[in-house]
Parts: C-alpha cells; sequence; structure tokens
C-alpha cells in the first residue's frame, strides 16, 4: 500500500511539477512542448496495450476477449460523455485563445474543472495496474501518465495568468487537479483489491481510457502546430522506450 500512495503521490506531483515548468518558462515553444507530450503519448500507449490490455486478456478466463473488448470500449465511451459534457482542456483553449486577456474567472474555473475530471481516470487507470500483482508493470503505467502530466501542467499556466488570476490562486488550481489524479489512483487500487473478479474488466476499461486519450487528445495536440514527423518518431521513441523497460524488467 505504502508503494501505491507513493506513486498516487508521484502521479499527481507530476502535474504540480509541470506547473511549476510553466511558472518559470512562460514562452515555451509549442515544438519542445509537442516532442514531450509525443514521448509521453507513446510511452502511455505502451503501457496500455502491455499493462493493462494483454493482462486484461490474461486474467479474463474462458471469457477473457469479450471482457477486454467490452472493457476497452466502455473506458473509452465514458471518456467520451466526460469530453461532451465538460471538453478537455486543448478544446477549452482553442475556443478561447484569441481572448485570453477578456477571460473571466469562471472560464478559469472551467478550465480547471475540465482538467480535473478528466485527470480522475487517468488516476484510476494507474491504481487498477496494480490489481494485475505485476508492480513493474503498474509502474511502467503511473509513469507514462506522470510523463503526459507534465506537459499538461505547463501549458494550463500561461491561460490562467493571462485571465487575472494571481499566481499563487494558480499554483493551487494546479495542485487541486494533482490531487484528483491521487484519488483517482487510490480509488482504483482499492476497487480491484476489494473486488477481485472485477480485474479484467478494470483493467482493459483503464486501458480504453488511456487509448481514448492518446488518439482524442495527445495526438490531435501534438500535431497541431507543423511538427508532426518530430512528434511522430518521438512516439515511437516513448513506446519503444517502455516496450525495452517491460522486457527487461520481466
Amino acid at each position: 500500500m505504502e508503494l501505491v500512495l507513493l506513486t498516487a503521490l508521484g502521479v499527481g506531483g507530476a502535474t504540480i511539477a509541470g506547473s511549476l515548468i510553466g511558472f518559470i518558462f512562460k514562452n515555451i515553444s509549442h515544438k519542445f512542448s509537442d516532442i514531450v507530450l509525443s514521448f509521453a503519448a507513446g510511452v502511455m500507449l505502451s503501457a496500455a496495450v502491455l499493462g493493462l490490455i494483454l493482462p486484461s486478456l490474461e486474467h479474463g478466463g474462458s471469457f477473457s476477449l469479450v471482457i477486454t473488448i467490452a472493457g476497452i470500449f466502455a473506458g473509452a465511451l465514458c471518456l467520451n460523455v466526460i469530453d461532451k459534457i465538460v471538453p478537455h482542456l486543448h478544446k477549452l483553449m482553442g475556443a478561447e485563445s484569441e481572448d485570453h486577456k477578456n477571460a473571466n474567472l469562471s472560464k478559469v474555473l472551467l478550465f480547471v474543472t475540465a482538467i480535473a475530471i478528466h485527470n480522475l481516470p487517468e488516476g484510476i487507470a494507474a491504481g487498477v495496474g496494480f490489481g494485475s500483482g505485476n508492480t513493474s508493470q503498474a509502474l511502467m503505467i503511473a509513469g507514462g501518465i506522470a510523463l503526459q502530466n507534465i506537459p499538461e501542467g505547463m501549458v494550463i499556466i500561461g491561460p490562467m495568468l493571462a485571465a487575472g488570476v494571481s499566481p499563487k490562486k494558480t499554483f493551487i488550481c494546479a495542485m487541486i487537479t494533482g490531487l484528483v489524479e491521487v484519488a483517482g489512483t487510490l480509488i482504483g487500487y482499492l476497487a480491484v483489491s476489494v473486488a477481485s473478479a472485477i480485474l479484467p474488466f478494470a483493467l482493459a476499461f483503464a486501458g480504453g481510457t488511456m487509448l481514448y486519450v492518446i488518439s482524442d487528445e495527445m495526438i490531435p495536440e501534438t500535431h497541431a502546430h507543423g511538427s508532426q514527423r518530430g512528434a511522430t518518431y518521438a512516439l515511437l521513441v516513448g513506446f519503444c522506450v517502455m516496450l525495452v523497460t517491460d522486457v527487461l524488467l520481466g
């Protein structure tokens, strides 16, 4: 349980670390952030397949294929519904990018709420990974999510400061979004610990949420600023890094 708690703090803390970087480097180039986000997408893709979806098949018994496919689609549909209700950060920022200075507090709170809501399933995915009993794979999943949280934490700072929110309140909001992910990690771990029968479906569900985030949010964002080729190779590098890590750790 101590390792799970430390992992939860690490996953949530990555968002906070990203926000601190955002304070220090307010004008980070899109090319740099796209490369970092693409690498994180590759890591998450590898983690989703190797750490969640394949273990779901292994633990699913006679109906493993049906359970895994159902779980993947359930996870993706869950985030799809959330996305309809509360659009994620990159969609909100696209709608407001031309008028940052006139953005009011309610819009800033919408930014924070959107991030927090989308961070909860990601935290749950990190926690569910520990239910498979493979600690190295669970840490790989958490590492992938944490990497994704760093650039996300970086990009939320500018719009909030431009909207007139004080640096102190901006940092507190960023910290809250990280704490949501800590809570999600603990919820995911406790859920599969209490009811091990749901483990195969929960693993696939978590994998589906990660695949949705990669395809719907991360890849479009990294290809929106003219750095497609670099972003593609960064994704492949991230995927291969996690592949090598998984093989070496067994």
